[in-house]
């Protein structure tokens, strides 16, 4: 994974400002936002999609949920957010290797999905 853009961030590669990291993820700004909040929670595990994804996945994908949480805390938006997985081309997915979108600070339509 250390090939795709997240991998290169996650390494120092290519550098980022961090809003969140821990040992697990890291939390950026994404680049192109569709709200006024939009952050990527990225694992530093690479993981193509979240299909590809294993039992012995289980604890990161709680882990990433839970800082979900915990940046939309920080962040001042946890009474109304939304998380996205995009997974596969077809569903918007550019970068492969898998993150989270946390988007908020806008209402949203009921049934709209964001990218």
């Amino acid at each position: 994974m250390s090939d795709t853009i997240f991998g290169k961030i996650i390494s120092g590669e290519i550098p980022s400002e961090f809003i969140y990291e821990d040992e697990y993820c890291v939390v950026i700004n994404d680049i192109n936002p569709q709200a006024p909040v939009h952050v990527l929670i990225i694992p530093r595990q690479g993981i193509s999609r979240l299909a590809d994804a294993e039992d012995a996945d289980q604890a990161l994908l709680g882990h990433l949920m839970l800082v979900a949480g915990k940046v939309a805390r920080q962040l001042g938006v946890e009474e109304a957010f939304r998380l996205i997985i995009n997974n596969g081309a077809e569903a918007g997915q550019t970068v492969f290797h898998l993150h989270l979108h946390l988007i908020a600070g806008r209402k949203f339509a009921e049934g709209q999905m964001a990218g």
